[in-house]
């Protein structure tokens, strides 16, 4: 992104909650995706950022809106995403919510079995949903795989209609560094070794679009 842009990205996890104290979620720190945000603010993009529920500063320079739920999320990402040149969807947004939270604290007086059953639905694919929309923006996703991540990696980026997907697995989440490969719907591929997350984060705002880099 050569030139000054309006720059969204998301980060952190997200909370669906059970009843009022109880909630799913993942271990996603939100860190990588406040350096993106700081990055392309020092970068001198227009930056919002769109932040699940993590204990992290607002980068200099950057619009933060706060969010709980999926849904939450992706209501504000739509919006912002209107306005937009380039999104990068660095958020570890769950996949599932229950079908009902509980207006009271779910206790465990009067359960007669010991075995608790939980109907889950799947929340909306916000990465999906926001890249059909595209057009000529720049949209990047991200991938936290384990095994044999880039095979399911590529998949995702096929299936998305993103521009790039960044793998990384499961030693990112809360570390200070991380190792990630670039996948591009190009075709080709680029890795970087274990680095700190603010590194990796010059690198992610420099991105264009494929069509634009093979121009060059």
């Amino acid at each position: 992104m050569p030139r000054s842009k309006r720059v969204l990205v998301t980060a952190g996890p997200t909370r669906e909650h059970v009843d009022p104290v109880r909630y799913l979620t993942n271990e996603s720190s939100g860190r990588m995706g406040f350096e993106i945000a700081a990055a392309a603010a020092r970068a001198g993009h227009r930056v919002t950022l769109v932040a699940g529920p993590v204990v992290l500063p607002t980068p200099p320079g950057v619009v933060r809106i706060d969010v709980v739920s999926a849904r939450e999320m992706l209501a504000a990402t739509r919006r912002a995403f209107r306005s937009a040149d380039a999104l990068f969807m660095c958020a570890a947004v769950s996949d599932w919510r229950p079908r009902r939270k509980r207006q009271g604290k779910w206790r465990k007086d009067g359960e007669r079995e010991d075995i608790a059953i939980m109907e889950l639905v799947r929340n909306p694919d916000i990465l999906a949903s926001l890249a059909r929309r595209k057009a000529r923006r720049l949209v990047v996703g991200f991938a936290l795989e384990t095994g044999d991540g880039a095979t399911r990696a590529r998949a995702k980026l096929r299936r998305k209609g993103v521009d790039y997907i960044v793998l990384n697995d499961h030693t990112a989440l809360g570390a200070e560094r991380s190792s990630v490969t670039i996948l591009s719907s190009d075709g080709s591929e680029r890795h970087l070794g274990r680095r700190a997350k603010r590194a990796l984060a010059e690198v992610l705002v420099r991105l264009e679009r494929p069509s634009q880099a093979r121009a060059r």
